[in-house]
């Protein structure tokens, strides 16, 4: 299997922009820039929120393909990446993921995550720093 994306970009670094494309046209010449790189509030994505939705869809579908193993089927699972980007370096990913799953602990929900966080193919993938935090959903309270 392959899949691709493509980039377009016209102009310098600093007032230039671009598109960002994929093959399934879900995302369509998506505009980004210096700016909406840079600069809180741009209009535009960039690629480290690209690299941070990439890396969320991949490992909640590692949870989920893991729980589904275990006979458990998620009734949802809610991923957020949070990509730090110092002196144009990607020094972290942070993945906190809150499931909703019963017949689980929340010590087994950890565990689960942890495996997913160190063996979905995004993570395999990236040469960087990566960790997650886990919150499952109990009926009155979360854990």
């Amino acid at each position: 299997m392959e899949r691709t994306a493509k980039a377009h970009w016209q102009g310098n670094i600093k007032d230039g922009k671009g598109t960002v494309s994929t093959q399934t046209g879900i995302l369509k010449e998506a505009g980004y820039s210096h700016k909406s790189r840079f600069v809180e509030g741009v209009e535009g994505t960039n690629p480290e929120e690209l690299l941070g939705a990439a890396h969320a869809g991949c490992f909640t579908m590692s949870v989920a393909d893991i729980l589904s193993k275990r006979g458990l089927i998620p009734k949802s699972l809610d991923t957020k990446a949070t990509v730090t980007l110092i002196d144009l370096n990607i020094t972290n990913i942070h993945l906190s993921i809150t499931g909703d799953v019963s017949g689980i602990t929340a010590d087994e929900f950890t565990t689960v995550t942890k495996e997913a966080e160190k063996n979905c193919p995004v993570s395999k993938a990236l040469k960087t720093s990566i960790t997650s935090e886990a919150h499952l959903l109990v009926k009155e309270k979360m854990i």
